[in-house]
C-alpha cells in the first residue's frame, strides 16, 4: 500500500489496545451462508441466483442483454431463506451471454444495483455481472497446468511486478503492452537485442512472480483505455473476476478471464509461479461499496459511533473476524488457486485481517496445493476495533501457521528508513545497524550471537522458522532502491550506488528467509524519484529495457545471487535449530570497525555440498581488513563479482581486505 505504515512500537502501544465496537456486536446473531452457489449458479436446470442479505425487506434479480447501457429486460422477485439469511430465484434457462445485478430494499429504502460481492465475471467497468461458461476460457492443455513445486518457503524467490511497468515502455518489444497477454510473448527483446518480458524473468532466475492486483478495481476507466490511466490497483471492486484494463476487450468478459489464465499457463510453462496481490483489508468505496449495497454495516468495521473505522487508511477496514467475510475471504483465495491455478497469495496490510482467519487461509489453500504460498504485510495503517492480541502483525506471525511476513527490520537497516529519503543504512555507510541486519540475517529467530535488544524494529525474535520471514530492500511502495541510493548517496557516482545496490541484494539473497526483489532492481530502474507510484504514469512506472544492456553488468550480478541461492541449501534453511547450529557470527568490534558484519555457514549447513560457507558484508566508505582462518578458500563472490561456482579463484585467509560497499564470500569446498 502506498501509505504510511504504523512501526512496531505503535502498532503494540497500549494506547491502540481497543475492544470490539458497540455499533459491530450486532451482526453476531446475522445468520451465515458458505455454500457454492452464492451469487450464481448454471446447471441443467437453469440458471440459480442467490444472495446473502440477512436483513434486507426485499431483493431482487435485474437481467440485462448488455454488460454497460440498457434497461434490464427482466427483473426476478427472490425468496428468503431465514436460516441461511439468503435470498433465491432462478429461471430454466442458461442465461450464457447475459448481465445481472442486485438490488436489495433495507430500512425501507432501496439501495442502488450492485454486481453483488461473488461476481466472477464482470461487463466493462465492473458494474454489471456476467453470465458466462468458465469452462470455455480455459487455455487448450489447462487441464494439465500446473505450478512449480515447492518444498520449503525458503526455496521461493519472488519478483514483485505490475503489468504495465513490465511492458508498457517502446524499449519492451512487447505487442500485448500493459495487458495479461505481455506475458505470454517470448522472443521479445531490447533495441540492445537482450531479453524482456517472460524470457527476462527466466533468464533471470526468479521462482515466482508476485503480481500486483490483478481482480477488477475502481480507478481505471476500462470504457476509455485510450486515456492510458494508470493505477496500482490497491482500490478493489470486485474480487473475484480480473481487470478488464488488462485484457484486450473489456467488453467482453470471458476474454478477461482467458487472457489471465493464458498468461499464468505460460509462466508455468516458464517455470515459473504466479502470487497475487490480495486486498481484502479495505474496498475502494464505503457505502457505494458492493458490500455495503447487500449487507449494509456487515462486511466493514466500524468505531461506537458508527464511523467507519480505517486501519487501512483509505476509508474503511473490512472485518475478518466476522464469520461471513472471513469464509469470503477463504473461499475466495480458493477460487481463484483453483479457477487460475495461482500459486501463491500476498495479503496487503494483512494485520487488519485476525489471525484466525488467516489460518484457515493457509490451512485451506494447502489442501488444494501444498505448494501454495502465502504471506503479507505484518503492520495496519492506522488504528482498528480488532484487539492488537488478535491481529496478523508481524509479531504475532508466531501464532499463524503456514504463513511468511516482511521484515521491515532488514528493509530500513540495509538501506535506510523507508519514510527519510536522506537516510542511510548498512549497505551505504550508516553505522549503528549491525545487530538489526544480523536479525535479518538469522529471520528474526532466537540466535545465542544475536541482541534483539538492539534492534531498530524488533526488540524480541518473533519467528519460530525462517519461513515465517520474507526479506526485501524495497517494493512497489516508497522509493525504488535506484532513487533511494541516489537521494541518500547525492555525492556519488551511479557506479558507486550500483556497489551498494549489489551489496544490499547479496545480503537479502543469502540471509535466512525468502528473498524478495521489485522489478527492474535488477536493471538499475527507477522512478524519477517519485516515492508514491501509484497512480503516476507510465513515463515514471515503466521499466526502461535500454538500462538492461546499459547495466548488463548489475544484472548478471542479480542473476548470480539467484543461481548461488538456488545451488545452495545453506542459504535455505528451514528451523531456527539448524540457523542456531550452522550460522556462526564472527567477533566484531562495531565501535572499532562499524558496518562490518562476518559470519559462516558451517558443517554443509541444510545438506550443503560445501562444508563451509564464509560471509563478509562491509557497508563502508573505505575498505576494512578482517582475518579469515587458513584452509582452502575459494572465491565465490568479490569486488562485485559472483561466480556461483566458485571460481573467481582461490584465497589462503589470513588478513584480507574488504572493499567498499561490497560482499566477499568464501567457499569451503571439503
Amino acid at each position: 500500500m502506498a501509505i504510511s505504515l504504523l512501526t512496531a512500537a505503535a502498532a503494540l502501544s497500549p494506547g491502540l489496545t481497543m475492544a470490539q465496537s458497540a455499533f459491530d456486536a450486532q451482526f453476531v446473531t446475522y445468520p451465515t451462508y458458505s455454500g457454492d452457489d452464492l451469487e450464481l449458479l448454471v446447471d441443467e436446470s437453469g440458471t440459480h441466483f442467490r444472495l446473502w442479505s440477512p436483513k434486507a425487506q426485499q431483493a431482487e434479480v435485474n437481467l440485462y442483454d448488455d454488460g454497460h447501457t440498457g434497461k434490464p429486460y427482466a427483473t426476478l422477485p427472490m425468496t428468503f431463506d431465514a436460516a441461511t439469511g439468503t435470498w433465491s430465484a432462478a429461471v430454466p434457462e442458461k442465461l450464457y451471454g447475459k448481465f445481472y445485478t442486485f438490488r436489495v430494499r433495507q430500512n425501507d429504502k432501496w439501495l442502488d444495483e450492485t454486481p453483488g460481492v461473488w461476481a466472477k465475471a464482470v461487463g466493462i467497468n465492473g458494474k454489471r455481472a456476467a453470465i458466462i461458461d468458465m469452462a470455455a476460457t480455459n487455455p487448450e492443455h489447462w487441464c494439465c497446468d500446473r505450478g512449480p513445486e515447492v518444498k520449503n518457503f525458503s526455496d521461493v524467490i519472488v519478483y514483485e511486478m505490475h503489468h504495465r511497468d513490465m511492458s508498457m515502455s517502446p524499449t519492451s518489444g512487447i505487442a500485448n503492452k500493459g495487458k495479461f497477454l505481455a506475458l505470454t510473448e517470448h522472443g521479445t527483446t531490447s533495441p540492445e537485442g537482450l531479453a524482456t518480458g517472460i524470457d527476462h524473468l527466466k533468464e533471470l532466475g526468479v521462482t515466482h512472480v508476485h503480481i500486483l492486483p490483478s481482480y477488477d478495481y475502481n480507478s481505471v476507466d476500462e470504457a476509455n483505455l485510450p486515456l492510458n490511466q494508470y493505477n496500482w490497483g490497491y482500490d478493489p471492486q470486485n474480487y473475484n473476476a480480473p481487470e478488464g484494463s488488462y485484457s484486450t476487450n473489456p467488453s467482453d468478459p470471458a476474454t478477461r478471464v482467458r487472457e489471465m489464465k493464458q498468461m499464468v499457463k505460460a509462466l508455468h510453462d516458464a517455470g515459473i509461479g504466479v502470487i497475487m496481490d490480495v486486498v481484502y483489508n479495505h474496498t475502494a468505496e464505503n457505502d457505494g461499496s458492493n458490500f455495503e449495497l447487500t449487507a449494509p454495516g456487515y462486511y466493514h468495521r466500524h468505531w461506537d459511533d458508527g464511523r467507519y473505522s480505517d486501519a487501512s487508511g483509505c476509508g474503511n477496514e473490512t472485518a475478518s473476524d466476522r464469520q461471513q467475510m472471513r469464509d469470503y475471504i477463504i473461499n475466495s483465495v480458493k477460487y481463484w488457486a483453483d479457477e487460475y491455478h495461482i500459486d501463491g497469495f500476498r495479503f496487503d496490510l494483512m494485520a487488519i485481517h485476525d489471525t484466525e482467519t488467516m489460518n484457515e487461509v493457509a490451512a485451506e489453500l494447502k489442501k488444494l496445493n501444498p505448494s501454495l504460498f502465502v504471506y503479507g504485510e505484518g503492520w495496519t495503517a492506522g488504528d482498528s476495533p480488532l484487539a492488537i492480541e488478535r491481529r496478523a502483525l508481524k509479531e504475532n506471525v508466531s501464532a499463524m501457521k503456514d504463513i511468511a511476513v516482511f521484515s521491515d527490520d532488514i528493509r530500513d537497516a540495509v538501506k535506510g528508513h523507508y519514510s527519510n529519503a536522506e537516510d542511510r543504512g548498512f549497505a551505504t555507510g550508516k553505522p549503528g545497524n549491525e545487530e538489526t541486519v544480523k536479525i535479518g540475517i538469522v529471520a528474526a529467530t532466537p540466535h545465542p550471537q544475536v541482541n534483539f535488544a538492539k534492534g531498530n524494529n524488533s526488540k524480541f525474535p518473533y519467528a519460530q522458522s525462517p519461513e515465517m520471514i520474507v526479506n526485501y530492500v524495497s517494493c512497489h511502495d516508497d522509493l525504488t532502491l535506484t532513487d533511494k541510493l541516489r537521494k541518500s548517496m547525492p555525492e556519488a557516482s551511479d557506479s558507486v550506488r550500483q556497489a551498494a545496490a549489489k551489496l544490499a541484494q547479496t545480503i537479502v539473497f543469502t540471509s535466512q528467509g525468502t528473498p524478495f526483489m521489485f522489478a527492474g532492481e535488477e536493471v538499475f530502474r527507477d522512478k524519477k524519484g517519485v516515492h508514491n507510484s501509484y497512480n503516476s504514469p507510465d513515463s515514471i512506472n515503466a521499466i526502461d529495457w535500454t538500462l538492461k544492456a546499459r547495466n548488463i553488468d548489475l544484472f548478471n550480478y542479480y542473476k548470480g545471487l539467484t543461481a548461488l541461492r538456488k545451488a545452495h541449501p545453506a542459504f535455505r534453511m528451514t528451523s531456527a535449530e539448524q540457523i542456531a547450529k550452522h550460522l556462526v557470527f564472527d567477533k566484531i568490534d562495531s565501535a572499532k570497525q562499524p558496518n562490518l558484519i562476518s559470519y559462516s555457514l558451517k558443517d554443509n549447513a541444510n545438506g550443503d555440498a560445501w562444508k563451509e560457507i564464509k560471509v563478509i558484508f562491509n557497508g563502508a566508505a573505505e575498505p576494512q581488513s578482517i582475518n579469515i582462518p587458513k584452509g582452502d578458500w575459494r572465491i565465490v563472490a568479490i569486488d562485485g563479482k559472483i561466480s556461483p561456482d566458485a571460481d573467481l579463484g582461490a584465497m589462503q585467509g589470513g588478513k584480507t581486505a574488504i572493499a567498499p560497499y561490497s560482499a566477499l564470500i568464501l567457499a569451503k569446498l571439503k
